[in-house]
């Protein structure tokens, strides 16, 4: 049938298409963007065990780096009623560095 060899011809050139498009870059997004590092902004390098990593704002290594944003999520909620030992243990409301 004439509209069955139409159909696959087409159906054939799209998974043809896709297989192009998709095997030069697999894994990797269209609008992914490469951010160069700050040398040395690793907190491990850092002195001190209160040091967070850096980046350059807008991936533009002539601005002064920043501080990133912590990877762990935080709730303070400042008025709880705990014993005192494990308020002082997990309350970070008004704690340098929080």
């Amino acid at each position: 049938d004439a509209a069955v060899q139409v159909l696959w011809t087409v159906m054939a050139g799209a998974f043809g298409l896709a297989g192009w498009y998709f095997s030069r870059s697999p894994t990797s997004s269209t609008s992914e963007k490469s951010v160069p590092k700050v040398a040395g902004s690793e907190p491990w390098n850092a002195a001190g065990g209160d040091a967070k990593y850096q980046y350059y704002p807008g991936g533009d290594s002539t601005q002064a780096p920043r501080d990133a944003p912590s990877a762990l999520n935080t709730v303070i909620i400042p008025n709880v009623n705990l014993p005192k030992e494990l308020h002082e243990k997990y309350n970070k409301y008004g704690k340098e560095g929080y």
